[in-house]
């Protein structure tokens, strides 16, 4: 229903390539079979020749629609863009899970100057992937941006038999130096983390939320980047936090550190008998602690916050690696 109301009138053809863009695997036939259901349930309507598009009642059980399914709708997601990650790092190839944010055209050029100075930071590189007038029915002419999303790296664990379970999205001030004065005894902190998590500031666990909680924090506002672009020595940074077995240890730090080399964010791993920073207290015994700030989060936050624009998503869909590049790259071919 949000692809139709997105999209509309659209035809099931269409719905079936949007959903696969999203990753969801499904076919053409279960598509057709679930329009007839929404029709018969009133939600929505056929216009000849073009698709279907959402009623009144539609749009109304869209906006306030039963919050179990919602609820399942964002696990569902995350779970299966997880588990079609292809994306090595160890390669730097494969598919990977994207956020997206809608710009007008004319507000690009300006956008990938500010990103050009994200990317000079520690979180560096800021690879970004676009797409043209993506909705046939905007009469804006709109570019979209993509980024690597954070749940890669759980694909990416995925993928090689390390089971990460996702424990809370929050807040952390970040420290360009990977080992600022006041944190210097902090053993772990590595040169090529992408800088330094010094605490969260903020913690929210998705269990039991209708919504990605990264979204959240963005509409209300929460992280602050600018800081860091006027030169001053930290920012506050949307993260997601994971567990995982602490046998695997040695190689999750290996995948982790290789995925924010190419991919860019921030990352921070802990052993459970490290000091933090932790969001919800130590792990247990037999788990570490992964915290990965994403490109993807980050520069949709700054954008959002700027006021770009007001139509971004923190998980898209898959993409390429290939179709990446360095965005210093893309703004000296003005590739837009």
């Amino acid at each position: 229903m949000r692809l139709i109301e997105a999209h509309e009138p659209i035809g099931s053809i269409r719905l079936v390539d949007q959903l696969h863009q999203r990753g969801y695997s499904i076919k053409g036939r279960t598509v057709r079979l679930l329009l007839s259901e929404l029709d018969a349930n009133g939600f929505t309507e056929k216009i000849p020749g073009q698709g279907r598009r959402l009623t009144e009642k539609g749009q109304s059980e869209l906006r306030h629609g039963h919050v179990n399914g919602r609820l399942e709708q964002v696990r569902e997601r995350i779970a299966v863009l997880t588990g079609q990650v292809t994306y090595d790092p160890l390669e730097d190839t494969g598919e990977l899970v994207t956020s997206a944010i809608d710009l007008p055209r004319s507000m690009v050029e300006d956008a990938f100057n500010m990103l050009t100075t994200v990317e000079s930071l520690p979180i560096g590189p800021v690879p970004v992937a676009i797409e043209e007038n993506p909705n046939e029915n905007q009469s804006e002419d709109i570019v979209r941006l993509f980024f690597p999303s954070s749940i890669t790296l759980d694909g990416v664990l995925l993928s090689r038999g390390i089971n990460s379970q996702l424990q809370v999205a929050g807040i952390v001030e970040y420290h360009p130096d990977p080992a600022p004065e006041q944190f210097a005894h902090e053993g772990t902190i590595k040169s090529d983390h992408g800088g330094a998590i010094l605490r969260y500031t903020d913690a929210v666990s998705g269990e039991g939320s209708t919504v990605d909680i990264a979204d959240l924090l963005i509409e209300a506002k929460r992280p602050s980047i600018r800081p860091l672009l006027d030169g001053e020595d930290s920012g506050l940074f949307i993260v997601d936090n994971r567990e995982f077995p602490l046998i695997r240890y040695e190689e999750a730090f290996d995948l982790a550190a290789a995925t924010r080399a190419h991919l860019g964010g921030v990352i921070d791993l802990r052993k459970p008998r490290e000091n933090g920073p932790f969001p919800c207290g130590q792990p247990g015994w037999n788990f570490a602690s992964l915290t990965y700030g994403a490109i993807g989060e980050l520069a949709i936050s700054l954008l959002a916050g700027e006021g770009y624009s007001e139509s971004w998503t923190t998980l898209q869909g898959l993409k390429e690696r290939s179709a990446f590049r360095p965005v210093a790259t893309v703004l000296a071919h003005k590739d837009w």
